[in-house]
């Protein structure tokens, strides 16, 4: 059982890992290249940046295979059984949620995997993010509860 959590734990670190470079590499983990492309009204003048999308579209393009040729394996691999999502109704948190995240990320540039990121190198933007994003989930969890 050891051994399966830490095959398991090293197989975490590498996507991690691997997650937080594909994060540098494309700039993802700079505000700045986000807000550039979340700033639609820069179209007219040139300085739009585009180049965001191509980052979702080779995600996009990498991830669509998976989604479609994992549901057809027996069981993952590091577990006994597929946890997928049952739940098809919308409801106020489903619609408030994703409106305070994409809120959130137009205004600070930042998301959680590429705030870590640039945590880890030692942004101060970074930090106070990451701290109110913590906050976020702990007053969310508290409501949730109520």
């Amino acid at each position: 059982m050891s051994e399966n959590l830490f095959s398991r734990s090293l197989l975490h670190l590498a996507a991690g890992l691997l997650f937080g470079l594909g994060l540098v590499v494309s700039g993802m983990a700079d505000p700045g290249k986000v807000l550039g492309f979340l700033d639609l009204g820069a179209i007219p003048s040139g300085g739009w940046d585009p180049s965001l999308a191509f980052v979702m579209g080779g995600a996009i393009a990498v991830g669509l295979p998976g989604f479609r040729l994992i549901p057809r394996w027996n069981r993952p691999w590091f577990a006994a059984k597929f946890e997928l999502p049952t739940r098809r109704d919308i409801d106020s948190r489903i619609l408030l949620g994703p409106s305070i995240f994409g809120v959130g990320w137009g205004l600070a540039g930042l998301c959680p995997g590429p705030a870590f990121t640039a945590l880890a190198g030692g942004s101060g933007a970074a930090l106070g993010f990451v701290l109110a994003m913590l906050l976020g989930m702990a007053l969310a969890r508290w409501l949730a509860a109520r």
